[in-house]
This record gives C-alpha cells, sequence and structure tokens, in this order.
C-alpha cells in the first residue's frame, strides 16, 4: 500500500500550517477553527485562563496579564489567536466561533465556562507587536503601539497622534462624515486613503475644515501648521481606553492580544519597563474590563530581571502563566496529519509486529547520545502514531528550528513565524507518499521544507553541492541530502556528527542494512570532506558555510613540518598516556629515557629507555628482526605503533589550524569570519583529543620488544602494557637487585641502624642485607689492595647503577649496618664520625656530602689501652666500672657524651653565675671547660681520643674536686656571701658616721678579707658573726640620729605656733602636717644618710611657714627674709674691739638688705 492511502485524511490537502497573527480572510479562520486539536496540555491551559478570565466578569481585578510562553513553534501564536477569535465570538462560515468547539472540549463545565464568557460583547485587537512596533524603537514604543492599535481599532488614523487628535474631535463633535464628504468632494478622493499623507494637503484640508467645522481659513490653517507635538503618555493613554470602554456600557470587554512581545523586549529594561508600567496603569484605571495577553519565548519569570534591574511587579499583574510545551505540538501533528484509516492501521501495526526487532536496531544512537528524547518507538502503539516518522524527530525538529533561528541563518519570513512544525511534517509526509509501508522519513527531507527561508549563504552551498552531483563533479546525489542533513544538525550539540548518528539519521527504510548505510555514508562524508563541503575533527563532521569553506582550504594548503607532528605525539604519550619520568618497580624508582623516533625528549635520565616507533619514523618497518636488535643492544622498551590508527593526519589537521590561526590578525577580521576561525579551534581541540585515543589504540594494537624479543602482553590497557613490558626490562638490565633483601624508608631507619635497636650480627644469617654487605665489603677490600681510596659517592653511584640498580636508601642502610657492627668507619674531613652522630645520614645520602665522606676498614685500639680509659672514667663520673661501656664505639660514645655535659654545664654555670665579678671560682670553671675542650679536640679519631683521655686524667680529676668546691659554694654558701657583701658596701657608703667606732672598722676590714680570697670556702662561716657586729652598732647610732630629727621637728612646730596668731592657725595646721609627715618618715628611716637629709628639709619648711606668718602681720608692708644662718658666721672673737667688729659686720649686712624694703624678716 502507497503511504498515501494510509491516512485517515489527505495528507495533500491544503492545511495553513503557517500560522499568521494578521491572516483574517475567513477561509483561514474557519480551517483554524475547525482543526484546531485541543492537546491534554491545551485542556489545562485553556481550563486555567477561563477560570481566571470568568472571576473578572463577576467582580473587578488589576491581575489583567496573560503571559503565554513557549519554544519557537510551539503553537503559542495559534493558541492566541484561537483565544481572539473565541472571546470576540464572531459568526464565521455561519457559524459563532464557540460552536466550533462544541466537539473539541469534552469537559461540559470547562464548555459552559466559555460560553458564559463569550456572552458579554467584546472586542479584541490581535497585532504582532514587532510589525506594528516597527523598527526604530525608543523606551516609550510598547505604549505607542498600543495606542496605534487602540486608535486603529476605533477607525482612527493611529501612525500619527495629530490625526488621532483630530479624529477624535470631529467624531466627538459628531461631524465627522461631513468633513469626509466634503474632503472627498474637493481631493476626490476618501479621507482614509489620504489621510497617511494630509501633510502635504493643506489647502484641500483648510477648505474642508471651513465647509464641514465652521472654521475661520486662518483658524485652520493655525491648527494644521502648528508644529507642537502631541503629547502622550500612559496616562493619557490608559484614560482614552476608560473613556472608550465605558461608552461602550458596563459589560463590554476590550482585549489586547499581543504576538512575540518577549523578542520586541529582548534585555531592553526601558521597553520592559513601559510594558509594567502600562499594564498596571490599564489594571489599576479598567478593573478587568481590559486585558493584556501577550505570548513570548521565554517565561516570564526568566525576563523580570533585566541588567540588573528588578521588574518583579509584572508577575503580579500577568497573574495567568500559561507555558506550552513540545509535548502539545507532538500531539498536534499527530492528531491533524498522522491519524491512519482502518486499513492503514492494520497494516502498520502488522508490519510492526514482524519487524520490531529489526526497527529498534536501526534506530539507534551512539552511547555518548544520552537525551531521552533521542530515541525510537516504545512499542507499537506509539509507531502506530507516528509513522512514517520517528519519535526523536520530532523533539530533535524543533531544536534544529531554535537553534537555525538562534544562529541567525534565517531570512525575515521565518522570523516572523512564517515556518511551523506542522508545514514541515506535512511536506516531509508528502515527499515520500509514494513509498510503500517500509518506508521512514529521513531526517534530511526537513530541509526542504525550510530551505525557501534560509539566507543565501547557507543555500548556495547546498545549491553549489547539488550543482556538483548533477555534472558528477566528485559529488554523487547521496551526497547532498547527506550535507543537507549536517547542516540541520549543525548546532545541536547534543548530536553528534559521526557515522553511527548519521546513520540514523538517514534511515529511509524499515529494511535498511545498517552496516552498508554505514559504509556507504562513510564514503559520502569523505568525499564531501575532500571537495571542502565539511570539515572532520576527529570522527565528529561539520557541514561548512561559504566562508568557513574558504578557510578551510587555506588552512588545508598551510605546511606543517613533519618533526612537529612527532614531538606533539611525544607530548600526548609521555603528557598523558604515560606521564612519570621514573618506572615504579616495587620500592624502586628507575629513571629512563623518553625517545620518539631516536629522538631523546629532555635530557637523558637513565640507563634505560622507553622507546616509541611511529609510521613517520625512517627505520618503521613491518619486519621484527631490527626492532630486536636495537632492544637488545639499548636496554630499551621498543613499542613500534599500529599503522592501522590515523593520528598522524589528526595532529596535521590539529596543527595546520593551529598554524592558520597563528599567522593571522584574527582581531582585526570581520565578527562573522572571528566567529568562524574561533570555531575551527575548538575543532583542532577536537583533532587533538582524537589524536590522542587513536594514539592510545595504536599503542594498544602494536608491537614491543624488550631485550632482543617481542613480547606478547594480554592486557587491554595502554598503562598496563608499558609497565609490563618496563617490568621485563628491569628484571633484565638489574640482575643485581635481587641483593637487597630488605628495603628501608627514611633516615630515621638508618638512624635506629646505627644505634643498634634491633640489628642482627652483618654476618649473621638473620641480617636480610648480608649479601650486599659482603658485595660491598668485597668492593672495598679490592680498593685497599689497590691503595685506592672510597668515598661513600663512589658506593653511590657504584650501586645504584647497573647491574645492581639499588635505591640510595638501601645503599646507606647497608653501610649503616657494617659501621655499627664496627667493621667500617666513616670519617668527614679527616675526622672519624662516630655512629652516634645525628648527621650520619647526611653523609651517607646526601649528595653534597657523601663525596666528603671516607670509607675504610676499622682499626680496633689496644685492649690496655680500653682498659684504663674505663678505670679512669669509673673513678671521675664515680660510678661502677660495668656501668662504663667496655666496646670501642660504646667507650668512645660514652666519652663524647659525658664530656660534652661537663663542658656544656660548666660553661651554662660560667655564663649564669659569673655575668658579674665577685663571686670565687670563676677560673676553676674556666679551667674545666679547657680541659673538657683539649679532650674532646680528639674525638675525630678514637684512639687519640682514648689515649688523650688517660694522659690528662691527673689535671681532670684535680679540677673534678676543686669543681665540686664551687658547686658546694653555690649550692650552700652563696647566701651568707651575698649578704656580707651588702653589709661592706653599706659601711663603705657611710663610713662618716664610723670614723670613731673602731669595732665596725674592724668587723668590716675582716669581711673585705674574706670576700677577696680566691677560695673562700673555709671561712665563710665567719661572715655572719662579723656582719652582726656592724649591725649592733649601726642600729645604736640610727636611733641617736633618729631621736635628734624628732627634736629638731618638735622645736620647729613649737617655733611656728609661738610665732601664728589668732587669725593665723590655718597656716599654723598647715605646717603641723607638713611636719608630721616628716616626723613619721624620720621614725621609719633605716638610713643615716637619709635621716640627715631630712635636717635640709625640715629647716626649709620652718622658714617657708615662718615667712609666711611674718608677711601676714602687714600684708602691704614690702618685706624681705633672711634666715638666722645667714647674719651671723662662726667667728672666734677675743676682744670688746673684735665684738665691735663682728657686730657692725652683722649690722651692715642687715642694713643692706633692708635697704629698700619696709620689713627685714629674720626667720
Amino acid at each position: 500500500m502507497l503511504l498515501k492511502n494510509i491516512y485517515k485524511a489527505d495528507i495533500d490537502r491544503n492545511i495553513n500550517g503557517v500560522i499568521k497573527v494578521g491572516q483574517d480572510d475567513e477561509n483561514s479562520i474557519i480551517q483554524e477553527l475547525s482543526e484546531y486539536i485541543i492537546t491534554k496540555e491545551l485542556r489545562r491551559h485553556f481550563n486555567t485562563f477561563l477560570n481566571n478570565y470568568e472571576r473578572s466578569l463577576e467582580q473587578p481585578t488589576d491581575k489583567i496579564g496573560v503571559w503565554i510562553s513557549g519554544f519557537f513553534g510551539s503553537g503559542k501564536s495559534h493558541f492566541l489567536k484561537i483565544l481572539s477569535y473565541l472571546l470576540s465570538n464572531k459568526t464565521v462560515g455561519g457559524k459563532k466561533a464557540v460552536e466550533y468547539f462544541a466537539d473539541k472540549i469534552d469537559d461540559p463545565m470547562m464548555l459552559a465556562q466559555l460560553e458564559n464568557c463569550v456572552k458579554v460583547p467584546t472586542d479584541t485587537i490581535l497585532f504582532n507587536i514587532d510589525i506594528k512596533g516597527g523598527e526604530d524603537k525608543n523606551r516609550t514604543s510598547i505604549m505607542r503601539t498600543f495606542a496605534r492599535v487602540f486608535y486603529e481599532h476605533q477607525g482612527f488614523y493611529g501612525q500619527n497622534l495629530k490625526t488621532v487628535q483630530f479624529e477624535k474631535f470631529i467624531t466627538k463633535m459628531g461631524k465627522a462624515e461631513k468633513f469626509k464628504e466634503r474632503f472627498a468632494r474637493i481631493y476626490g478622493d476618501t479621507w482614509e486613503n489620504a489621510r497617511s499623507e494630509f501633510f502635504f494637503l493643506e489647502d484641500e484640508m483648510v477648505a474642508a475644515m471651513c465647509e464641514s467645522l465652521g472654521m475661520s481659513e486662518t483658524a485652520a490653517r493655525n491648527w494644521f501648521n502648528n508644529d507642537n507635538d502631541v503629547e502622550l503618555s500612559i496616562e493619557s493613554l490608559v484614560k482614552d481606553i476608560k473613556e472608550y470602554i465605558d461608552s461602550k456600557g458596563k459589560d463590554y470587554r476590550l482585549l489586547f492580544m499581543v504576538d512575540e512581545v518577549g523578542q520586541y523586549i529582548g534585555s531592553d529594561s526601558d521597553l520592559m519597563l513601559n510594558l509594567q508600567s502600562l499594564v498596571e496603569e490599564i489594571g489599576t484605571k479598567c478593573g478587568g474590563r481590559v486585558w493584556v495577553m501577550v505570548t513570548s519565548q521565554e517565561a516570564i519569570d526568566s525576563i523580570i530581571k533585566i541588567n540588573g534591574d528588578d521588574f518583579s511587579k509584572i508577575q503580579g499583574r500577568f497573574n495567568t502563566r500559561l507555558s506550552l510545551s513540545s509535548s502539545s505540538v507532538d500531539e498536534v501533528i499527530k492528531k491533524r496529519l498522522l491519524v491512519k484509516n482502518e486499513a492503514g492501521e492494520r497494516l502498520i501495526r502488522a508490519m510492526y509486529e514482524k519487524n520490531a526487532q529489526a526497527i529498534k536496531n536501526l534506530i539507534s544512537f551512539d552511547k555518548n547520545t544520552t537525551i531521552s528524547d533521542m530515541k525510537g518507538y516504545s512499542g507499537e502503539d506509539e509507531f502506530a502514531e507516528s509513522y512514517p516518522f520517528v519519535p526523536y524527530q520530532f523533539r530533535l525538529m524543533q531544536n534544529v528550528l531554535l537553534q537555525v533561528r538562534k544562529h541567525g541563518n534565517t531570512g525575515k519570513h521565518e522570523s516572523e513565524g512564517e515556518r511551523s512544525m506542522l508545514a514541515g511534517f506535512q511536506e516531509a509526509a508528502q515527499a515520500i507518499e509514494d513509498r510503500d509501508e517500509y518506508a521512514l522519513v529521513p531526517f534530511y527531507l526537513f530541509y526542504n521544507t525550510m530551505h525557501s527561508f534560509l539566507n543565501s549563504s547557507i543555500k548556495r552551498v547546498i545549491d553549489c553541492c547539488e550543482d556538483a552531483a548533477n555534472k558528477n563533479n566528485g559529488i554523487e546525489p547521496y551526497d547532498v541530502n547527506i550535507l543537507k542533513l549536517l547542516y540541520l544538525i549543525r548546532y545541536v550539540e547534543d548530536v553528534k556528527a559521526n557515522v553511527e548518528n548519521i546513520c540514523v539519521l538517514m534511515a529511509d527504510d524499515i529494511r535498511t542494512d545498517k552496516v552498508s548505510a554505514r559504509q556507504d555514508i562513510q564514503n559520502s562524508l569523505d568525499r564531501l570532506v575532500s571537495q571542502n563541503y565539511v570539515s572532520r575533527a576527529g570522527n565528529t563532521y561539520t557541514f561548512l558555510t561559504d566562508d568557513e569553506q574558504d578557510i578551510a582550504r587555506e588552512i588545508r594548503n598551510t605546511p606543517v613540518d613533519s618533526a612537529d607532528i612527532t614531538k606533539a605525539i611525544s607530548d600526548i604519550i609521555f603528557g598523558k598516556l604515560f606521564v612519570s619520568k621514573k618506572f615504579k618497580y616495587g620500592k624502586y624508582d628507575f629513571p629512563f629515557d623518553q625517545r620518539i623516533d631516536e629522538t631523546v625528549i629532555g635530557q637523558p635520565m637513565g640507563a634505560i629507555a622507553l622507546h616509541f616507533i611511529t609510521v613517520a619514523s625512517e627505520n618503521y618497518s613491518p619486519d621484527d628482526y631490527g626492532f630486536k636488535m636495537m632492544s637488545g643492544n639499548r636496554n630499551e622498551v621498543l613499542v613500534v605503533l599500529s599503522d592501522s590508527q590515523p593520528y598522524f593526519k589528526e595532529l596535521e589537521n590539529a596543527m595546520q589550524i593551529r598554524r592558520y590561526v597563528k599567522g593571522r590578525n584574527v582581531t582585526q577580521l570581520p565578527e562573522m569570519i572571528q566567529n568562524i576561525i574561533r570555531g575551527r579551534q575548538q575543532q583542532a581541540s577536537a583533532h587533538e583529543k582524537r589524536a590522542a585515543e587513536l594514539i592510545e589504540a595504536a599503542i594498544s594494537e602494536g608491537r614491543i620488544y624488550v631485550a632482543g624479543e617481542r613480547i606478547t602482553l594480554k592486557t587491554a590497557s595502554v598503562k598496563d602494557r608499558i609497565e609490563r613490558a618496563m617490568s621485563m626490562l628491569v628484571e633484565n638490565v638489574y640482575t643485581g637487585l635481587g641483593l637487597i633483601g630488605k628495603n628501608f624508608d627514611g633516615d630515621a631507619d638508618i638512624l635506629k641502624i646505627l644505634s643498634g635497636d634491633g640489628q642482627t650480627s652483618i654476618e649473621g644469617v638473620g641480617s636480610p642485607n648480608s649479601e650486599a654487605a659482603k658485595e660491598i665489603m668485597q668492593h672495598l677490600d679490592n680498593q685497599k689492595k689497590r691503595g685506592l681510596p672510597t668515598s661513600m659517592g663512589d658506593i653511590q653511584r657504584r650501586y645504584s647503577a647497573m647491574p645492581y640498580g639499588w635505591r640510595e636508601v638501601d645503599i646507606a642502610a647497608v653501610v649503616a649496618e657494617l659501621i655499627a657492627s664496627q667493621k667500617l668507619t666513616l670519617k668527614y674531613s679527616g675526622a672519624v664520625i662516630q655512629p652516634s652522630n645525628k648527621k650520619m645520614p647526611d653523609y651517607l645520602r646526601r649528595r653534597n656530602e657523601v663525596d666528603k665522606a671516607m670509607i675504610s676498614f676499622r682499626v680496633a685500639p689496644p685492649t690496655a689501652l680500653i682498659n684504663k680509659a674505663r678505670n679512669f672514667l669509673s673513678e671521675y663520673f664515680d660510678c661502677t666500672l660495668g656501668a662504663v661501656p667496655d666496646d670501642e664505639d660504646g667507650i668512645i660514645g660514652y666519652i663524647i657524651e659525658k664530656f660534652e655535659t661537663v663542658r656544656d654545664d660548666l660553661k651554662k654555670l660560667i655564663a649564669k653565675e659569673y655575668i658579674s665579678a665577685g663571686y670565687p671560682g670563676k677560673s676553676v670553671a674556666e679551667e674545666g671547660v679547657k680541659l673538657c675542650g683539649e679532650l674532646l679536640a680528639q674525638k675525630n679519631d678514637n684512639i687519640s681520643l682514648l689515649q688523650k683521655m688517660v694522659d690528662m686524667q691527673d689535671e681532670l680529676l684535680d679540677n673534678a674536686d676543686d669543681i665540686a668546691e664551687v658547686k658546694e659554694f653555690f649550692a650552700e654558701q652563696r647566701g651568707k656571701f651575698d649578704s656580707a657583701r651588702v653589709t661592706a658596701e653599706q659601711v663603705k657608703e657611710e663610713k662618716v658616721y664610723f670614723q670613731t667606732e673602731d669595732e665596725v672598722l674592724s668587723a668590716a676590714a675582716a669581711i673585705r678579707e674574706i670576700l677577696e680570697m680566691k677560695q673562700p670556702y673555709r671561712r665563710i662561716k665567719e661572715l655572719p658573726p662579723l656582719c652582726q657586729r656592724i649591725s649592733d652598732v649601726y642600729q645604736r647610732l640610727l636611733e641617736c640620729k633618729r631621736e635628734e630629727m624628732i627634736c629638731e621637728i618638735n622645736a620647729a612646730m613649737a617655733e611656728i605656733h609661738e610665732k601664728a596668731g589668732i587669725k593665723q592657725t590655718d597656716i599654723s595646721d598647715r605646717a603641723d602636717g607638713a611636719l608630721t609627715e616628716k616626723r613619721r618618715a624620720a621614725e621609719k628611716a633605716e638610713r643615716l644618710t637619709t635621716l640627715d637629709a631630712m635636717r635640709i628639709q625640715i629647716s626649709d619648711i620652718r622658714q617657708q611657714y615662718m615667712r609666711k606668718l611674718m608677711a601676714a602681720d602687714k600684708p602691704e608692708a614690702n618685706a624681705v627674709t633672711m634666715s638666722r644662718g645667714a647674719v651671723c658666721h662662726s667667728m672666734k672673737l677675743q676682744s670688746e674691739a673684735d665684738i665691735d667688729e663682728y657686730v657692725a659686720e652683722i649690722k651692715k649686712t642687715l642694713m643692706e638688705k633692708l635697704s629698700g624694703h619696709d620689713e627685714l624678716h629674720i626667720i
């Protein structure tokens, strides 16, 4: 049966698949109403709208907005248009619009709702804002567009507000018809035809106005020539709308139905604000009698924030939000186009039952296509509903239309909604209507439904390819269909254009042999690539526009050096697939050279190598012989990459793109060319990614040679193959590796060995590295016989190289075991380093130290010398002989540790106790430090150290006795010494008071004598009695001096009281306070000098207050004061004449002082 005969309705019938808001002829409206499909989703949207709209008929509301969103082609414009037909309920084809829906709405309550809503008188203003608004947008464009359509709805010329103002005026005056009749008679054409050009018709307008309106010619011309713009605001527009609906009656409704408002606004925040303000004002002023319904590709929630501005208030106005999904489109297409007749239904179901598995295998995308919508038939029912289409085509075609529009490949018609999913599917079905029931619609057929509205740059490529196919110029007709398909899915990121997916998309028959189809498709793609219609990145193919073809041609002609490609191969192998520069074999890390085609990558690293041979190598050959020889002679793993993988070509393509881009000043090129170049850079990345995959496959399939043999490794992983081969190479090269029975981790292990903790004798069977130790001892013996010195660096280099390959920490550990067992000695700068030395691991391991560390057989000191040393140490440190080690390393370590402690303790004693001179025994401590230093200076030679200590034993023992006295002094006697020193210093400071105190002077002399002795230890017991004798005398003198001061204070207080009058008690009270304070200080004073200092202070206080008292007698008098001591001075008088002379001198002094003053006060 031919496919055109399986449908219930004629597939070739005229279906208006393109819904235009402005298409309102009766035939179109009848078809739209008759064939409109109410899907499950649309039934839900009708219900939501009718519930909200019906409520507004009963009570006022400001929630008068309807926001209808959906992707391109989802049917939102059609839904808006159907609402306008229903709500205005005009008669079309002899039936009311609502009557067409009587059998479409299966819910009686919803139908009753609809009938109730259409009872009220309603006008709808349906328009596409993109068309009505024009291209010259500004911040008030939405308001002006609403004004235009509203005034046009009233019959006015909405494009010009001055004309609208005039028409409103003459209509309100009731003279509109009269004006139009006069104008038509004068001008010769109707007002409606001429008003768009009325600015050029001044005389005709003036004449008609004068005749019809009774205006004077002057007044008419003044109005006509008035250049002031007519102001329009949202407030004035809504006021006009309110007046209009009021004039129509209280039940009248007016609906603004605006298509594509979201696209018109875009990201313009001014337009969004304009819409928000307009809808808010309409809602507030009109109380639900005027509604605004709009469509948008974006949901309102996603556009309420534009450039950071918040327009969330608009959501409250557009309270009714209806979102149309893709499922609705699928259902419409299936019900309007694909419903089968009975015979067709039976045939299709039977055919599916026989071929279900074949169909499932045919419609199977590659594993990387994870989108659930990209699927075949779920079962027989879906097959019957969708056939001859495949379910994935409904979703994919929606995405194609969206992406083509998004990337600007469409002409103006498509952007205005000139193409719909319904029309596309009808045309695709018509294209195969003469085929049998096994036919399927291949996806490329959808290109033919889009061809007419695509940009010329796209059509030109397809047309050129068709022309080449017609002329048999390297292209076949099948290739053109492949090219159409590649264009359709070019921008659909979720479907990769690889051979597997193209095979599914090109399937045009259920009986298709998929294997044969893949080969045909691959051959076609190769031809398209060779003719520059398509580019390839890895296993993905991309349609090329004219400009892209030019760039692709230039890229293909860009030369690339094969050495650069080889370098890129090495970057992939050693930078991604096998990145380590050392091969880990158990605990061992072996450095190895990295080689590609005979070239070492980076610096040579070790004695072994990992060498890859590519197809670009001069030595590349299918023969094994040469590679076996090469691997055997060079200690390397040789990997010969398989030549079945085109990795070299992938990298060449990527490098051609990179070099081409590098040679262009991309930023100076047109934006379109820049975008193409950026796309090619992404292709370069894809080439590089694909090359890495192919190289990995080439290694997996390649040949591997080790130690002169080709080896077979049964493992899929590239990393595992290489590691297995490298392990075999290590075992073949490092034959001495097995001498190390135990591995160590670091310095802590070496220190543990040197300390003897848990170690077994190196010669005992318990030592896991005994064989390695024997190997080192044999080497040192050979060196000794030749008279050659051996450094630790020599040992490290010898045993880390072939054929040993030991780790440096293990080499150090073995040598440490030999040192710990007293077989070897390590010297650094000529000095023997003891096993206990914390720096020993550095000398055994550190690269900058090992060449300075010399290793030799140990020479043991005489037993007699060790015995003498042990006896001395037992006596010196007052310990048993058994506490002193009897082996060489033990006693040497004991000596160094003990005498370093003695030396350090003495240094601390000197630093702490002898900061200031005065204490005895400093020279003894210094002598002890000196002796320890002399002994420890020999610690680098064990025998010299022991001999030196035995030679110095008398000096050391004597010094030890002296130091014992010093330590006892600081522990027991220092307090008495310090107290005596304080007493002696006090006597020295106040010696003027002890001139006649013989007892004090003799005691102080005795104290000084003891303090100045070098070894005062036996006489320190004499110091406390001497200090007590001085203290007793001092206390007696202090008490006498205190009594004198108190007497002077009391005398001064009495004199001041005697002088003070009755009115001067305040002065005397203050004096008492000051002198009482001094008396308390005198009573507490503990030093003679302190009391003597008080005498001057007391005199000064007395004079101050006496002067104050005398001045108070006659405050107005010019008085001067003079102390009594200044009047009389010491003098020896022997005669009357002497007395007269002395008195005359006093008189003269007093007269000179009184001169110029009224009074002289002697105080």
